[in-house]
Formats: structure tokens, C-alpha cells, sequence
């Protein structure tokens, strides 16, 4: 199990594919130095 990100952590690099079959890359991609990121499983 990884560790949780504490306050002040850097978020850590990733490449997360779509549903529509593209990638986006985290957290480069973020336009604003503040954002949310929600991962939903949505299969269960």
C-alpha cells in the first residue's frame, strides 16, 4: 500500500489513460498551481 501525501508533498508524477483512449499527465497538465483530483473506480 503506498503512502498518503502529507500537507506540503509533492504529487507525485503519473500518466493516467481516459475513457475516450487518451492520457493525460500529472501533474503537468494542471494549468493552476491548485487543483483537485478525483479518482473514481467505477467498477465494482
Amino acid at each position: 500500500m503506498s503512502n498518503k501525501l502529507g500537507i506540503g508533498d509533492k504529487f507525485p508524477s503519473m500518466t493516467i489513460n481516459l475513457v475516450n483512449g487518451g492520457t493525460i499527465n500529472l501533474p503537468e497538465s494542471l494549468d493552476s498551481k491548485y487543483g483537485v483530483i478525483l479518482f473514481y473506480r467505477g467498477h465494482w
